[in-house]
């Protein structure tokens, strides 16, 4: 579906690279920043890469990779000043706003659900939409400028800092892992050591795999290319004629178990110890691995009787 004679999934991406592009050119006009220029650099390129990936050569754009690789590798990014007000001002506002301020966040849950379910632009486009929607009432009721809008969130995504783009590495990781085989290679791995005729084993390993990928490879949407290739679609699906979408999602949930023991899903386990200055750089995996162990069992349960009944 098309808005302004763009795709729609397109439109969103090319407003997100305005916005990396302008948090770009902040970075390096900031002087109290010693390191603006690899960090505007960084950002302007992956900016680039959202409005015209597409049109550049894919070798082009493997080169633009490799540049943000270096710019980290060498540690340029760096932060610096963002015209945050006062902590009177901070808590003046807070007084005045109380609760409502909350509502654009729950705002881009209640429109992402309404678009994804009800429309057919999809639950990424509705997602573009409702953050949009969430910033306009943001500054609505913050009566912040345009330009402080934009310093806060420089501020955010410096914290966030390179773990920013790592959802999009590991899922293109995973892409590529599919294409050479290995799913294959699982399954041939896998099926010389579990009895494969045997349901109840096959969904253990593979809602087990699902956890264990997610946690080497800190995105459960790269663990699922493999892990459904190897053992979901052949042994499952093929063999014991379980229904792919009931064992699709439980998969996913199984591999989420492993995003929250894992470091290498940063912007879910390391970039919240940064924003909330917590001591322990692993205190959120620590408080959230029993959780997800219980979980993993419960999603090996459902997913077993699902495949029975």
């Amino acid at each position: 579906m098309e808005l302004f004679g763009l795709p729609a999934l397109e439109l969103i991406y090319i407003l997100t690279g305005i916005i990396l592009i302008v948090v770009s050119i902040l970075s390096f006009m900031d002087t109290t920043n010693s390191k603006r220029f690899g960090t505007g650099l960084f950002w302007l390129i992956y900016g680039i890469s959202f409005i015209f990936g597409k049109y550049i050569p894919d070798e082009i754009n493997g080169w633009m990779v490799i540049a943000l690789a270096v710019i980290v590798a060498t540690k340029q990014l760096g932060k610096g000043s963002y015209n945050e007000s006062t902590m009177e001002m901070k808590q003046s506002e807070s007084e005045r706003i109380g609760n409502a301020i909350f509502v654009p966040a729950l705002l881009v849950g209640i429109v992402t659900f309404i678009i994804g379910i009800f429309t057919k632009l999809g639950a990424l486009v509705g997602l573009g939409i409702a953050a949009i929607a969430a910033l306009l009432l943001a500054f609505g009721l913050t009566r912040v400028s345009i330009h402080q809008g934009f310093n806060e969130g420089r501020r955010l995504i410096d914290a966030i800092g390179w773990t920013a783009i790592l959802s999009q590495l590991l899922a293109a990781l995973g892409y590529v892992f599919g294409l050479a085989g290995v799913g294959q290679v699982i399954a041939t791995g896998i099926s010389s050591v579990i009895p494969v005729e045997n349901i109840f084993a096959v969904v253990a390993t593979y809602c087990i795999g699902m956890a264990i990928f997610t946690i080497v490879m800190g995105n459960a949407f790269a663990a699922f290319a493999m892990m459904t290739t190897g053992i979901g679609i052949p042994m499952l699906i093929q063999m014991h004629g379980a229904n792919p979408a009931y064992i699709g999602p439980v998969a996913m949930l199984a591999g989420y178990c492993g995003t929250l023991v894992t470091p290498m899903a940063a912007n879910f386990n390391i970039v919240p110890t940064a924003l909330l200055e917590m001591k322990d750089q692993y205190g959120v995996i620590k408080a959230q691995w029993p959780i997800a162990m219980a979980l993993l069992v419960v999603n090996i349960l459902i997913m077993y009787y699902l495949v029975i009944f």
